[in-house]
């Protein structure tokens, strides 16, 4: 496959973009760096099919060619992350998808959008399956994120009907593993940091909301899977199983052998989902997918990871 992969720094985005270049895959990243790292992508430069463009998409994309695939993972994506950029946010989703599509399109090429479980908003449907409409705060504070993410849906699939470009949607849920930042925001990596440092875990609320962990690995498989296989309507791409934040800072300091105790530290955050479990039915039937990798397994590498990142 030869294949543009926008965001590929970013977490997800450089796992994607190593597994592609280790089954031959010839890939060109494009990637402004406003959240992405360079560290993330560094063992690639002078590797062979691996080519970067430090580019933002919020501009004409600068990249000519014909391409298999182009994959759109070109976003904030943390809480912390589209706090601090909202506009950005917004603009990376709507006239850097337009610029994504323009580029898919002269290039011959399927696009494939890494969309979001937080089209779902704090759903008021449980377990969350890809016919439900969600419930999302339009002028909430999350709202540049959430329907950033929801009008790049609308985007793809009307340039699909107006064009015909073959378009894929992965609704991705909680997704963890190397590469995500200590500073990130998002409760993978501050449990982690804190059960490695010896401190409590922290969260908001009681802790009895629920969340769903996919290895990234797995994610990055449906990923691929859904590019050649999807049908173009969105398809739900997570770890049906489900955990509280309770529960899960447990299994956290099972794999570390430390960690305090779990302490409430303020009220839950206006619109901060209270559930998120994933209903896979058509990523099973349509993909064959579903997640191989245990909690704990995955869990092993990630602390790993930040155990050499925190110097410990």
């Amino acid at each position: 496959m030869r294949a543009v992969v926008l965001g590929g720094s970013g977490f997800v985005g450089s796992h994607l973009v190593d597994q592609m270049l280790e089954r031959g895959d010839e890939v060109v990243v494009v990637d402004s760096y406003l959240t992405g790292r360079r560290q993330n992508l560094a063992h690639n430069h002078g590797r062979r099919g691996f080519r970067l463009v430090e580019h933002d998409i919020c501009q004409p994309i600068p990249v000519v060619g014909q391409f298999d695939a182009v994959f759109n993972l070109a976003s904030p994506a943390s809480p912390i992350d589209y706090a601090r950029f909202p506009l950005e946010t917004l603009d990376v989703g709507s006239l850097g998808t337009r610029n994504a599509l323009i580029l898919a399109r002269a290039a011959g090429a399927t696009f494939v959008q890494a969309s979001t479980s937080e089209v779902y908003g704090d759903p008021l449907v449980h377990p969350q399956r890809e016919d439900y409409f969600g419930n999302v705060n339009t002028v909430g504070p999350r709202s540049c994120y959430d329907e950033a993410k929801r009008f790049s849906e609308a985007l793809i699939t009307t340039y699909a009907r107006v064009y015909g470009t073959r378009v894929q949607l992965a609704r991705i849920f909680n997704t963890y593993g190397p590469r995500m930042r200590v500073d990130d925001g998002r409760v993978v990596p501050a449990f982690v940091t804190q059960a490695l440092r010896g401190e409590d875990f922290t969260v908001f609320g009681d802790g009895s909301q629920t969340r769903s962990f996919c290895y990234v690995d797995d994610l990055v498989r449906g990923l691929l899977l859904l590019c050649e296989k999807g049908d173009g309507m969105p398809v739900n791409l997570g770890n049906p199983v489900e955990l509280t934040l309770r529960e899960f800072a447990e299994a956290v300091r099972q794999v570390v052998g430390k960690g305090g105790a779990v302490r409430s530290v303020r009220p839950l955050p206006e619109n901060d989902p209270r559930q998120r479990r994933p209903v896979i039915e058509r990523a099973l039937t349509l993909l064959g997918w579903a997640p191989r990798v245990p909690l704990e397994e995955g869990l092993l590498p990630t602390v790993a990871y930040f155990r050499a990142e925190l110097g410990l």
